[in-house]
C-alpha cells in the first residue's frame, strides 16, 4: 500500500456514507429469506455527530454542506500534498470523534539561547510524514530537542469554546496565584502572523453578525484552540489544518507545503486555491454547529458521587464544568451556559508533560486545559482502545490523572489517598462525559 493511501478514512469506522457490496448482498439475502430484524442505530448519547439543536432551516443546510466536504477524500489531482498527514479531515476526526492514533500529528523545533526556534527552514513546526508518489515525506531534523505528539481532539462544541467572550478568559487566569491554591492558569497571546491579520481583518467586517472578532493586546491574540491554544478561532485552526494536514491551499494560505529539506519545488501542478472560501465557509460553519457531546448517566447515584469527588480534589480548578458564551449571531450559542469542563487557559504540567517543544508564549510545560467533555466516547472513534493525554501516552483514565504535575499535582495526589470505591466513582464521572 503506498504512503499516500495509507492515510484513506475509512467510513465503517466514523459512520459516514460507504457502500459495502458485501453487505449489499447480506441484507438483500435477508429480506429475500424474509427476516425482518435490523441492527438498531447506535443511542444518540452515544453518537458525537449531529447539528446543535435551534438551527434555521438555512443553517441546517450550510451545516449539511460543511459535513461533506468535512469528510471528503482529497486525492493528488484535486490538489493535495506534496506533503500531508492525511487524506480527510475525517481522517483525523473519525465520527466528529478523537483520532487515532494512526493519524497523531508531530511537531518539532529546538531550543537556542534566544528562545524557542520552530525551525522553520527545516520545515517546521509540522511534520508532513507523508508524501505523494514520487515525492519525498519529511523526516524530524537531527538536531530537533523538543518532538511532540499531538493527538487529533475531538471537534464537537467548538462553536461554544469559540464564542466564550475573551473577557471570560482573562477573568478566569490567575497567573501569579493570587488565591493561593496553586492553580495558576493565564490566557496563551500569540504573536500576530499574516494569516492572523488576515483573519481578523475579515472578522472586522463581519463584526456584529458572527461576534466579536480578535482583539489585539500590544500586537498579540488570544488563542484558544490546539494543545499549546495556538490558533485564535476556529477559522485560523481550518485553514491551517487544510495546508498542514492534507497539503491543500485556501485564499488565506495560497502556498503548498513542500520538503524545504530536499528543495523547494512542489510536485503539484493543480489551480491555487485548491479549496474555496464558499467551502472553507461551509466547514468552519460546521464546525461551529456541531452539537455538543452528549451525556450517559449523569443522574446515576456513582456518577454524582464521583461528580463531588472531582470537584473535591481539585480537578474542577482547571476543568472549569461551566462556562458561558458570548454574543454570537447564531442563535443555540448566543449567551448559553455549556458543560465543557475547561477554563481554556495555559497550565504548567510539570516534567512529567514537558516533551520540550512550545508554541506561543507557552513555555514547553504549559499546555491548555483540555475539555473533558466527550471523553467517555473516545475509545468508539479509537477503534475500541482509547488514548488519553495530548499524545495517547496513557491507556487510561488513572494513567492519566498519574502523569499530572506541576499545578495537576496535588489533585494527582488527592486522587490518589481517595478509597477504591472513590476512585471508581470519580472515573465513571469522567466517562459519563
Amino acid at each position: 500500500m503506498s504512503a499516500f493511501m495509507a492515510g484513506k478514512s475509512h467510513p465503517e469506522i466514523h459512520g459516514r456514507k460507504s457502500c459495502n457490496p458485501l453487505a449489499v448482498l447480506l441484507v438483500v439475502g435477508l429480506i429475500i429469506g424474509g427476516c425482518d430484524t435490523f441492527p438498531n442505530a447506535p443511542r444518540d448519547n452515544l453518537v458525537l455527530e449531529g447539528p446543535v439543536d435551534g438551527l434555521t432551516g438555512t443553517q441546517l443546510a450550510l451545516f449539511v454542506a460543511g459535513d461533506e466536504e468535512f469528510g471528503r477524500t482529497f486525492a493528488p489531482f484535486e490538489g493535495a500534498g506534496p506533503l500531508f498527514i492525511a487524506q480527510a479531515c475525517v481522517s483525523c476526526h473519525p465520527g466528529d470523534g478523537k483520532g487515532h492514533p494512526a493519524f497523531d500529528l508531530t511537531r518539532f523545533g529546538r531550543m537556542t539561547a534566544d528562545g524557542f526556534d520552530p525551525m522553520r527552514s527545516f520545515g517546521g513546526p509540522q511534520l508532513q510524514h507523508r508524501a505523494v508518489p514520487g515525492y519525498t515525506p519529511e523526516v524530524v531534523p537531527l538536531d530537533a530537542t523538543g518532538v511532540a505528539r499531538f493527538s487529533p481532539p475531538l471537534v464537537t462544541g467548538l462553536g461554544f469554546l469559540e464564542a466564550v467572550d475573551e473577557s471570560t478568559l482573562f477573568d478566569l487566569a490567575d497567573p501569579g496565584d493570587a488565591d493561593g491554591d496553586g492553580i495558576s492558569g493565564r490566557v496563551q497571546l500569540v504573536d500576530s502572523t499574516d494569516l492572523i491579520a488576515d483573519i481578523v481583518s475579515f472578522g472586522a467586517i463581519l463584526a456584529g453578525d458572527q461576534g466579536t472578532p480578535p482583539r489585539s493586546y500590544d500586537g498579540r491574540y488570544v488563542g484558544r484552540f490546539g494543545r499549546k491554544a495556538r490558533s485564535v478561532n476556529l477559522l485560523e485552526q481550518t485553514v491551517s489544518a487544510y495546508a498542514e494536514d492534507i497539503g491543500l491551499t485556501t485564499d488565506l494560505v495560497p502556498t503548498d507545503p513542500v520538503n524545504v529539506q530536499v528543495g523547494p519545488r512542489a510536485a503539484d501542478a493543480v489551480p491555487d486555491p485548491e479549496v474555496s472560501s464558499a467551502t472553507v465557509d461551509n466547514v468552519v460553519f460546521y464546525l461551529r454547529t456541531l452539537r455538543p457531546p452528549p451525556r450517559r448517566g449523569a443522574d446515576d447515584p456513582n456518577v454524582l458521587a464521583g461528580e463531588t469527588l472531582f470537584e473535591q480534589v481539585g480537578c474542577a480548578s482547571c476543568h472549569v464544568p461551566a462556562l458561558r458564551t458570548g454574543y454570537s449571531s447564531i442563535g443555540p450559542l448566543n449567551d448559553v451556559v455549556f458543560y465543557p469542563y475547561t477554563d481554556l487557559l495555559l497550565h504548567d504540567m510539570g516534567p512529567e508533560l514537558d516533551d520540550g517543544y512550545t508554541e506561543g508564549s507557552a513555555s514547553t510545560a504549559e499546555w491548555r486545559t483540555t475539555p473533558l467533555w466527550g471523553l467517555g466516547l473516545a475509545e468508539r472513534s479509537q477503534g475500541g482502545k482509547a488514548s488519553y493525554l495530548h499524545d495517547g501516552r496513557a491507556g487510561t483514565l488513572d494513567a492519566a490523572i498519574g502523569y499530572h504535575g506541576g499545578e495537576g499535582a496535588a489533585s494527582r495526589e488527592a486522587f490518589g489517598r481517595l478509597t477504591s470505591e472513590q476512585r471508581t466513582q470519580l472515573i465513571g464521572f469522567l466517562r459519563s462525559l
